[in-house]
């Protein structure tokens, strides 16, 4: 079955699981030229005579089944498909490599927007959600298929390459560096990336070791306000949803401006114009850093759930604001909540492909957060933060397991308070 989530449609295959990619690919910024191989390792669900997946642009070179070359392959629309020589049983497990090359580019949608491989004055950024992750690599592009990823990328000397994972080694090789990566923690595809430039590393001290890739001219006040806070940031996270999920976390600042920042898993991009000492700029640092718990440790299923993720980023902006000696949560709260009031069209739980990045679900999501810390106390709201992601770390969830996992602990009905905030299109009011 392909197009698995009607938000994003043409992009996924529910017919198997992908339990690991291995990217090996060779970067040339002169030219944006990609020369790559990818080996996914999959599970298959259904019975296969065919394997479908989404690959953007570029052109394959070869494809082998477990080693083999398979009866054919087409590439249009997106959509590479392999035709087995044999089929594939139910639970069986097979590996597929795909080599290709070209220039990536992002993937326009007048829905969606832009995502995906980026080209920067000198360098690249990966800014794939929800839809461009197949724009640099062949992949079953859903956000409920999780997997482990291997990454060997090749850069020319003086480039600093950044991936969503840990840095294992890097290796000299003529006027190249090899850099390994490795990503042990189930990840969706969205939320891989790749982030090559001129960058210096900051290392920052902090519960799990932090860096700033960087150019060297970003230091001052204004980084000291935004990024330099990142390892209180961090910590104070830690004592409200629980133990940071990822082995490190790195933050890249490119050397363009950049319009938003984005989280990638264990990783977040922001553009230089992002070091002032601002709170439109120092919330969204805490707002990428805490998608690190939700979105990334604990990712939707469906992207009708986007509130999931941006809702809870948003209630991180307001707890680091009273945290940091600014306006209260509740302060934030009421604010937000007044500027709500005459939005009569969006539904929170499936807000629709048009608004799923629409500020109103960022800012309801956080209110339903505050309605439901006032009806059961800041203790028990903190505790159910943390049980969620505790119980659900590396998974994929709904709207409906939320649900049921607050009423499970709380041991209470809270069927109506969901009903007003998550399924009615009015705005209740706040308690």
């Amino acid at each position: 079955m392909t197009g698995t989530d009607p938000y994003v449609p043409g992009h996924g295959d529910a017919s198997y699981h992908v339990a690991h990619y291995d990217l090996d690919f060779a970067y040339k910024p002169e030219g944006n030229r990609l020369d790559a191989t990818t080996t996914l390792r999959c599970v298959a669900v259904d019975d296969l005579t065919r394997v479908r997946m989404d690959l953007h642009q570029l052109r394959v070179a070869r494809v082998t089944v477990n080693g083999r070359v398979p009866a054919r392959y087409t590439h249009r629309d997106g959509a590479l498909a392999v035709w087995l020589t044999s089929p594939i049983a139910a639970g069986t497990e097979f590996e597929v490599r795909v080599k290709f090359s070209g220039q990536p580019a992002i993937l326009k949608s007048k829905t969606l927007g832009d995502a995906g491989w980026e080209e920067l004055s000198d360098g690249v950024i990966v800014a794939a959600q929800p839809h461009g992750a197949p724009t640099w690599f062949p992949c079953n592009d859903r956000p409920d298929d999780k997997a482990t990823y291997a990454f060997t990328v090749t850069a020319p000397n003086g480039y600093h390459v950044a991936m969503s994972g840990e840095l294992l080694d890097t290796t000299a090789r003529g006027s190249s560096v090899v850099w390994r990566y490795r990503q042990d923690a189930p990840m969706a595809t969205y939320l891989a990336t790749c982030q090559i430039g001129r960058y210096a590393v900051i290392e920052q001290d902090g519960p799990v070791p932090l860096r700033v890739a960087a150019p060297t001219d970003v230091a001052g006040d204004g980084f000291d306000a935004t990024f330099g806070r990142q390892p209180d940031m961090m910590r104070f996270f830690e004592t409200v949803f629980g133990p940071y999920p990822f082995a490190c976390y790195t933050t890249v600042i490119t050397d363009d401006d950049l319009e938003i920042p984005l989280e990638s898993q264990s990783l977040s991009t922001f553009g230089r114009n992002f070091c002032e000492d601002d709170w439109d700029r120092i919330r969204l640092v805490a707002h990428e850093l805490a998608h690190q718990w939700f979105g990334n440790a604990v990712t939707l299923r469906r992207w009708q759930d986007i509130w999931l993720h941006e809702g809870f980023a948003c209630y991180a902006e307001w707890l680091w604001s009273e945290e940091s000696g600014s306006d209260s949560v509740d302060e934030r709260a009421r604010h937000h909540h007044g500027r709500l009031r005459k939005s009569k069209d969006l539904l929170l739980a499936d807000p629709g492909p048009e608004l799923m990045f629409d500020d109103r679900v960022y800012k309801r999501g956080a209110l339903t957060l505050h309605a439901l810390r006032a009806e059961v106390g800041s203790e028990a709201f903190f505790g159910l933060l943390q049980s969620w992601v505790k119980t659900n770390l590396g998974g994929s969830v709904t709207t409906e397991d939320f649900v049921a996992h607050c009423q499970q602990e709380t041991g209470r009905s809270l069927t109506g308070l969901f009903d007003a905030w998550l399924f009615q299109t009015d705005l209740p009011d706040l308690p």
